[in-house]
């Protein structure tokens, strides 16, 4: 089973990756109507949320800058940005390098209990393989969320 997972994780990020290669990158700073973020930011947050989403039962090899949890963490939004975020470029290098990670995990620490709780917005994993699993689950959230926003943004021109 834990294998099985891994293969859907790298196939969730192979989407991502995908649909984030097919926007143009005009429109990654904007805005529409009735979001707080933009698809910049949506995928700053899945580089930044996975990274820490399995730091406490399968750390992933590729390391952060410094100042992206400061931009992208939960709760953050692009206009309390002060500087240059990083360029789409930038973004898909990170997001490739992750999922060449996810080939690195060995399914068998999926299976071990986590030394601690790992508790996130009321909820609550025992296992490195339950965080995991959330982990993409979450991603394929924010991916819904940068399909709205190229069509809020596309449909506004």
């Amino acid at each position: 089973m834990s294998q099985a997972s891994i293969q859907a994780a790298k196939t969730a990020r192979q989407l991502v990756i995908g649909a984030m290669q097919s926007i143009p990158e005009e429109i990654y700073d904007i805005t529409p109507a009735g979001f707080n973020n933009t698809i910049r930011w949506n995928a700053g947050h899945m580089i930044t949320t996975l990274d820490w989403f399995l730091s406490p039962g399968s750390p992933l090899l590729t390391k952060l800058p410094e100042g992206y949890s400061d931009l992208f963490k939960s709760g953050t939004k692009p206009s309390d940005w002060e500087g240059t975020p990083p360029s789409k470029a930038e973004l898909l290098q990170y997001l490739t390098a992750q999922l060449d990670d996810l080939s690195l995990i060995d399914p068998g620490l999926l299976e071990l209990p986590l030394k601690s709780p790992f508790e996130w917005g009321g909820l609550k994993f025992l296992t490195a393989g339950e965080v995991f699993s959330f982990a993409f689950i979450h991603e394929g959230l924010h991916l819904g969320v940068i399909s709205s926003l190229v069509k809020a943004v596309l449909a506004s021109k």
